[in-house]
């Protein structure tokens, strides 16, 4: 009991910016705007694949769960940064930290998922485009979204009620923005050989066979369309799957900086730009880079804002 009402009370302090005390209110603007940008974009992909039936395939299902996802990917972190540099505050509560650490891990574990299934279903499209409808049914579709979700949920969870049998004595200072999970294990004065352990498993595997999924996937896809005689085949087909390999590059790029940043001095500068490029700039890219390669979305946006301007 008296553990429990310790834990309760405890309070980390997140450094991150709060060094740079004279640009706080420019680093309040640019999250602030990074932030509303990334909901209204992302919403708005969300909101145009609902509202237009040309987009009800496989391929849009995924992007608009990966959307939502990225929104509350953005919005575990961003809020609580914003509320401490308008207060001038650092910490946060021991629940809050815990709470964050969940969320933060289950929308980071979705985002990899669902960018494992896109880069299945442009497999299944671009090679195997006569048994795309059969093999990518609804039911499929909705399965793998599910799987997805369990997964991450069930990761998260084990992970956070690891962390719940952890004792913090001292020191309580996360060099970092948000309260990232590997940061907060160094500051506990328990064993945490366990959480390690997990933490590195999973990560090798929600890490290493997602992505080699994906390198699979786009191994065949260039080796298909390779074996496309004409030119105009091969830009139709790689069309169809070129901005989902910007945003892999850029998810799994920025991820590996937050890594090797962290690995090198959890505290520099550079790892939490990497961080910020990691949970705010890539969110906030991704309906950028759809809308702007992707000619069914331009359409969609277009036909969205036709009819916005026929009610009015």
């Amino acid at each position: 009991m008296e553990a429990e009402n310790q834990t309760s009370t405890l309070e980390f302090f997140l450094l991150g910016f709060s060094q740079d005390s004279e640009n706080q209110s420019i680093i309040f603007a640019m999250f602030l705007s990074m932030y509303m940008v990334t909901v209204f974009g992302n919403l708005l992909i969300t909101m145009v694949i609902i509202s237009d039936s040309h987009l009800h395939t496989p391929m849009y299902f995924f992007l608009s769960n990966l959307s939502l996802a990225d929104i509350c990917f953005t919005s575990t972190i961003i809020p609580k940064m914003l509320v401490n540099i308008q207060t001038q505050s650092i910490s946060i509560t021991y629940a809050g930290c815990i709470t964050q650490i969940y969320f933060f891990m289950v929308f980071g574990g979705m985002d990899t998922f669902l960018l494992t299934v896109m880069a299945y279903d442009r497999f299944i499209a671009i090679c195997h485009p006569l048994h795309y409808p059969a093999i990518m049914n609804p039911r499929l579709c909705g399965l793998l979204v599910l799987v997805s979700w369990f997964i991450s949920l069930m990761y998260s969870l084990v992970q956070s009620l690891l962390m719940l049998r952890l004792s913090f004595c001292s020191n309580l200072i996360i060099h970092h923005f948000y309260c990232e999970l590997a940061q907060a294990l160094t500051i506990s004065c328990s064993n945490t050989l366990v959480n390690y352990i997990l933490l590195y498993m999973v990560t090798c595997l929600l890490g290493f066979v997602p992505f080699s999924g994906i390198l699979f996937s786009y191994t065949q896809i260039i080796s298909s369309i390779l074996r496309i005689p004409s030119a105009d085949g091969k830009y139709k087909a790689f069309s169809t799957c070129g901005s989902h390999l910007s945003v892999v590059s850029l998810f799994y790029g920025t991820g590996l900086g937050v890594y090797l940043g962290s690995r090198v001095s959890p505290s520099s500068l550079k790892g939490l730009v990497a961080s910020v490029m990691y949970t705010v700039v890539t969110p906030m890219l991704n309906p950028f880079i759809y809308s702007l390669r992707n000619r069914d979305i331009k359409k969609a946006l277009q036909r969205l804002f036709e009819r916005m301007l026929w009610v009015q």
